[in-house]
């Protein structure tokens, strides 16, 4: 298994505050996801601004100082959380701090992240914020972007199914275990989904060879969508789709009838900048659902 994934599979579930419309779905979201999981939520406000221009801001309005109105954010999303399960256990902290650094820190004994699409800028909001997309690119564990019209709730299933994008290499399963138990804990199918192309230069107009090289890509890729379910339970509902097209475009068109969109995204060691892979990059701008993008560590030879 992942080692991130599997220390964190007893954590706590995070969820990213910042007092914005999107932030407070996705605390309604983390919250009915955290009593699937059976595990506590903690509700996390990081604010870097505050600590510099908040009491000079609230001395200019004649307001309290930067610590209780931003305990004032988390204090309010936390008790917005237990009104939705009353024995859900939920904890809050504010921390001065930049955002996308204070999460993925808090990634590292959670069991998962949970972030809206975006915060409190002027950004529309069919597209991602910059804190969503870092922590989405860096956190050691599975990070969850609530996208779509249903992004309020985790339970129950709107669509009725979780969908996950199979790649080419079948070692790298820890998005397909991720799909497993969410498919699991709310009881719906899972739709594994390979993408396929067949390269131009394959083609042929030989009447005897028409199709043969579209047909080996499309047995190739039914191949590796049954070495990456291999070790899928029994008890688990598995619809297998493998289709012609870009990866991204074919997860897109998945996406509107899902509850939850999986993909995975390899971590480099020693790696800088966001490292997400262009399907999960166009997933988190675009899906139709809530995208869980879930790290595999990989070392370079």
């Amino acid at each position: 298994m992942n080692a991130a994934v599997d220390r964190a599979l007893g954590g706590p579930l995070v969820v990213g505050v910042d007092g914005s419309e999107p932030s407070l779905r996705a605390v309604d979201w983390a919250a009915d996801e955290a009593v699937l999981r059976g595990v506590p939520l903690r509700v996390v406000y990081a604010r870097l601004w505050e600590r510099y221009e908040g009491a000079a801001l609230a001395r200019d309005l004649g307001k309290p100082t930067a610590l209780p109105l931003a305990q004032d954010v988390a204090g309010a999303a936390a008790q917005r959380a237990r009104a939705r399960h009353p024995d859900l256990k939920v904890t809050a902290d504010v921390v001065f701090e930049e955002p996308e650094y204070a999460l993925v820190r808090e990634g590292r004994n959670a069991s998962a992240l949970v972030v809206g699409t975006r915060g409190r800028s002027g950004i529309a909001e069919l597209l991602l914020g910059s804190v969503s997309l870092a922590v989405a690119a860096h956190a050691d564990c599975p990070v969850i972007v609530l996208r779509g019209s249903h992004d309020n709730q985790a339970t129950p299933p709107v669509r009725g199914r979780v969908v996950v994008g199979v790649g080419e290499d079948v070692k790298e399963s820890a998005a397909v275990r991720f799909a497993v138990e969410e498919a699991r804990r709310r009881g719906v199918p899972l739709e594994a989904v390979r993408a396929w192309r067949c390269p131009a230069h394959e083609t042929t107009d030989h009447p005897l060879m028409a199709g043969e090289p579209a047909r080996l890509h499309e047995e190739r890729a039914g191949e590796e969508l049954e070495a990456a379910l291999q070790d899928v339970p029994a008890d688990i509902d598995v619809r297998r789709r493998t289709v012609e097209g870009h990866a991204r475009r074919v997860l897109l068109d998945a996406s509107h009838e899902a509850d939850l969109l999986v993909v995975g995204a390899r971590r480099r060691e020693g790696r800088f900048g966001l490292q997400l892979g262009r399907v999960a990059h166009v997933a988190l701008h675009h899906s139709a659902c809530p995208v869980a993008v879930v790290p595999h560590r990989v070392h370079d030879a």
